[in-house]
């Protein structure tokens, strides 16, 4: 390692680390544990360094300009605070052109700050002829730069692994998927539901949320194809039980209903192509720093999502949709629900498959819990259909179930276990759903199955 390779990270770089740790989000969560203010050569970036630390280390996010002004003005040394606002000026002016060499040199850069401070150290230590301390000192800065955590250690983590805690799940409607999955959707997974097109896909999505809010969680609901207003107002046909086409005639019981739910609903509307994942990011930004904290991620629906990498290959962009989909999920340690296109084949079938599903396979590998809506025409004068489960981390896949399905309200009843070699049982009884709060599910499912044998 030579003295010139040592200097290459001075001022000038360091400016450079702090531009990309206060604008790049994946890059302060993937090195906080190794980020240290003493690499810092200079008593403002110091400064900076720290201020990012705590505020992470509170909020698991990057602070703001404004924040960082409000800190500022604690700083009693006003030649400090002014060489602060000036390093900041630099930061904030820097552009992004180099963030990728920042981010691969940063490993390199704590260690040569090291390497250098421990030979610095080491000229008192040779004339006392302490030459452990000086071997000790060069290990430990050629250690720098290194993850802390090697991750979770098997014979002695046990308990974390049995912690009523550890997984943190948001419940769906059904009791029987519940199960499958282990209590919900948990914190971090990525819920895909396959479908043809007006098979009420997006009517399940409305059935996920509202049951959610129900129970007294938060939900953001984004909407890529419909209006705003409109998906409220089928959520308002959720809570109350009154058909979609009717709702606007019951005003009064959408506000009293709405008055008395447990969870926040946020709807946020973004143009069909316009937003990407990190669109939907800096929005869930946003509507943490009003002080709600979203404990359900909705959208409708990921594949009208734009990728952060274009290319003429449209599977290419849906790879890098899905991956960006679920790795915002296990950033914010949040569920996410959307729903898919089946292909042409997979319309037709009574269950669809996951050779059916548009893409599937490798949608399928991303997400963590897949199932299909199968709704053909006879299914849809009925109100009924069928959910079959492609894919299962937590358990059990390949089962499908019978389903008494209300497209007018977004109530879908799990009844029984379909057999694949029978046809579906139909039923003509399009009454409204009980008020999801006084129903016992298993026991009606169980009334429902007796009345049509």
């Amino acid at each position: 390692m030579t003295l010139q390779s040592i200097d290459q990270y001075g001022p000038q770089f360091q400016t450079k680390v702090i531009a990309s740790l206060l604008t790049q989000k994946d890059f302060l969560v993937n090195i906080h544990d190794i980020l240290d203010e003493s690499s810092f050569g200079n008593q403002a970036h110091q400064w900076i360094i720290k201020e990012i630390l705590d505020y992470y280390t509170k909020y698991h996010t990057v602070p703001s300009m404004d924040v960082l002004k409000v800190e500022l003005q604690k700083i009693e040394n006003e030649v400090l605070q002014l060489s602060i606002k000036e390093k900041l000026r630099e930061a904030y002016k820097i552009t992004n052109d180099d963030a990728e060499y920042v981010i691969e040199e940063f490993s390199t850069f704590c260690k040569n700050q090291q390497l250098k401070k421990a030979l610095l150290s080491s000229v008192d230590l040779l004339k006392a002829g302490d030459y452990d301390s000086i071997k000790s000192m060069i290990e430990n800065a050629m250690k720098a730069g290194q993850d802390k955590n090697i991750g979770h250690e098997y014979n002695k983590d046990v308990e974390s692994r049995y912690r009523e805690d550890n997984r943190m799940t948001v419940p769906t409607p059904w009791d029987t998927i519940n199960d499958m999955l282990q209590g919900g959707l948990g914190n971090g997974d990525f819920g895909l539901i396959f479908g043809n097109p007006g098979g009420g896909k997006s009517w399940s999505l409305i059935a996920l949320g509202g049951f959610a809010i129900k129970m007294g969680y938060n939900v953001l609901h984004y909407t890529l194809e419909l209006g705003e207003d409109y998906v409220g107002r089928r959520y308002d046909a959720f809570f109350t039980t009154i058909p979609v086409n009717k709702i606007l005639q019951s005003r009064e019981k959408v506000e009293e209903t709405v008055g008395s739910l447990k969870g926040e609903l946020i709807i946020k509307e973004f143009p069909t192509g316009r937003a990407t994942i990190n669109t939907i990011e800096a929005h869930i930004a946003k509507v943490k720093s009003l002080g709600i904290e979203p404990d359900l991620v909705i959208i409708d629906y990921v594949d009208l999502l734009s990728s952060k990498r274009k290319s003429t290959d449209r599977k290419f962009e849906i790879d890098d949709i899905y991956t960006s989909t679920k790795g915002l999920a296990r950033e914010l340690n949040i569920p996410i629900w959307s729903v898919s296109q089946v292909n042409r084949a997979g319309s037709k079938d009574n269950v669809i498959e996951g050779d059916k599903a548009a893409g599937s396979y490798d949608k399928m590998m991303i997400t963590d819990f897949a199932m299909s809506l199968s709704r053909k025409k006879e299914d849809k004068v009925n109100n009924t259909g069928r959910f079959h489960v492609m894919k299962n981390r937590y358990g059990m896949d390949g089962i499908t179930y019978r389903l008494k399905a209300d497209t007018s309200t977004g109530h879908f009843e799990i009844t029984d276990e379909y057999d694949g070699d029978d046809e579906p049982v139909p039923t003509n009884n399009k009454q409204s759903f009980t008020n999801i709060d006084n129903v016992d599910r298993k026991n009606l499912s169980k009334k429902f199955f007796e009345l049509n044998t």
